[in-house]
Parts: C-alpha cells; structure tokens; sequence
C-alpha cells in the first residue's frame, strides 16, 4: 500500500512541477513596444498633391514645347518620436524554456540519486530526490531564461 501511495505521489508531483514551469504568460508580446511608421500630415499630403498635380501640368506643357527638364525638389521632414529609436517587436519563442527542461532533469536525476542513496525505502527516496531535484533544476533554468530575456525580469 506504501509503495503504491509513494509512487502516485511522486507522480502527482512531477506533473504538477512540469506543469508549472511550462505555463506560458505571454509576456513578452503584451509587454513589448508597438511600432508604428511616421505618419504624414494632412497639410503635407495636401502639399505634396498640389506639387504633384503642377508636376504633371509642366510636364505636359513641356512635352508639347520644350525639351525635358527635370525639378529636382527635396522635402525633409522630422518627426518627434516619445519611444526609443531601437524599439523593435520581439517574436514568441517557441519549444520549451529552460525552466522546463531543469525541472524535468532535476526531477529525473534527483529521484534516481534519492531511490538510491535511500535503500530502506526506494520509494521515499525517489519522491524526494525529484521534488528536491526538480526545484533545483527549476530555479537554475528560471536564471538562463532570465539572461537570456525569455521572462520577463
């Protein structure tokens, strides 16, 4: 009866730690910086389609009299930004974190030492060995997600 109790714990817990560390809360994609292009004015384009509109009228008097001659006219336009110029999307990383893959680990490589260091009761062992291990492979991982900037800080 023992054996069977420890073995459905040990279960239940290891799926509990797993998944745990693989919930997802998008934040990375409601945290980032939405990007938007410049915009133009209404006076800028109302400027640009009489420049237009007299561009196309020389032209088609030009092409009746004179030879072609070319206008060159540049326009610069700043824009008042409030966001960082280096402000880019980041994309959803896919596969498992690294939270996810130290806790598995942890919880395997620490049930194995436990079920062997502990030889009057395997079981117990196991049981503690994962939830031990998985801990700790959990809290490692979470540090290489976190220097590698899958979570948020």
């Amino acid at each position: 009866m023992n054996r069977i109790l420890y073995s459905t714990t040990a279960v239940v817990v290891s799926a509990a730690m797993l998944i745990s560390s693989c919930k997802n809360d998008n934040k990375l994609a409601t945290e980032s910086i939405p990007v938007t292009p410049a915009t133009v004015s209404a006076k800028e384009y109302e400027e640009f389609k009489d420049w237009k509109q007299q561009q196309q009228q020389e032209n088609t008097a030009n092409a009746k009299t004179a030879p072609k001659t070319t206008t060159v006219v540049h326009k610069h336009y700043t824009v008042n930004k409030t966001e960082p110029a280096a402000a880019t999307t980041t994309k959803k990383k896919k596969g498992w974190s690294k939270a996810a893959k130290g806790t598995v680990i942890g919880a395997g490589a620490g049930a194995a030492a436990g079920a062997i260091l502990i030889k009057k009761n395997r079981a117990l062992g196991a049981v503690v060995g994962g939830v031990v291990g998985g801990g700790v492979g959990y809290g490692v991982g979470r540090s290489m997600d976190k220097k590698d900037g899958r979570v948020g800080q």
